[in-house]
């Protein structure tokens, strides 16, 4: 099965999805957003780093920014921050107009520091799964940098990894699909949410947030 072009969903909305369902479903079902100082730097960081006629050749890498990756097999696409292609003429692929072959290494930039969780993680992972499809490749590891240590770490892409990629877009799909908004869980993340304010985590029993706001607004005037 191959997905149409205009099912695709985002690389960087499993990062939502894997921090909290509906944090994702009030962000790319219900088109809500809420800007806080986390989102702000983090579009800093992202404006710097997908600078897209950006591309420079050092000791045998080849980096180039914001590049458009997708895959039909998985409907999902997005842009990467920074793709490194290393000289490897025994293990590497051909890449289009360059002499020899190269491994193909994804790099995403984040602001602050790593976290627990593995939101990050699986973005490195899907935009590594769209890199081996489009260049016929197998990448082994990515890396995440992160801005307050300035530094890089390395995310190696294992076969359970994958496997967690595919199942989140599956669930992501079908949640689409239905335009499903899952109920709230309150937990300690949620102080850590942008969206705090209007998920409203309390008050549980409202699933569609549009229709809470709509109905307050109704009461009110």
């Amino acid at each position: 099965m191959e997905y149409r072009e205009e099912d695709y969903l985002m690389i960087s909305s499993i990062q939502h999805f894997e921090f909290c369902r509906r944090q994702w479903a009030l962000i790319h079902i219900e088109q809500l957003w809420e800007e806080n100082l986390r989102t702000v730097e983090g579009e800093i960081m992202h404006k710097h780093a997908h600078d897209s006629d950006f591309t420079e050749s050092r000791n045998g890498v080849i980096i180039t920014r914001g590049m458009p990756v997708y895959s039909r097999r998985l409907g999902v696409s997005g842009v990467c921050d920074v793709v490194e292609f290393v000289r490897d003429d025994v293990n590497g692929c051909e890449i289009y107009q360059r002499e020899g072959k190269y491994q193909v290494v994804p790099v995403e930039y984040k602001r602050g520091e790593p976290k627990e969780g593995l939101e990050d993680v699986m973005q490195v992972v899907l935009q590594a799964i769209c890199l081996e499809e489009m260049l016929c490749c197998r990448i082994e590891t990515g890396y995440l940098y992160y801005g307050m240590p300035r530094r890089r770490m390395a995310v190696v892409i294992t076969e359970e990894l994958r496997l967690r990629a595919e199942q989140k877009l599956q669930e992501m799909h079908d949640y689409y699909d239905r335009r499903y908004t899952p109920k709230a869980k309150i937990s300690k993340k949620c102080n850590a949410c942008s969206l705090k304010e209007l998920c409203l985590p309390k008050l549980t029993k409202n699933n569609n947030v549009k229709d809470y706001i709509a109905g307050a607004i109704g009461e009110n005037s």
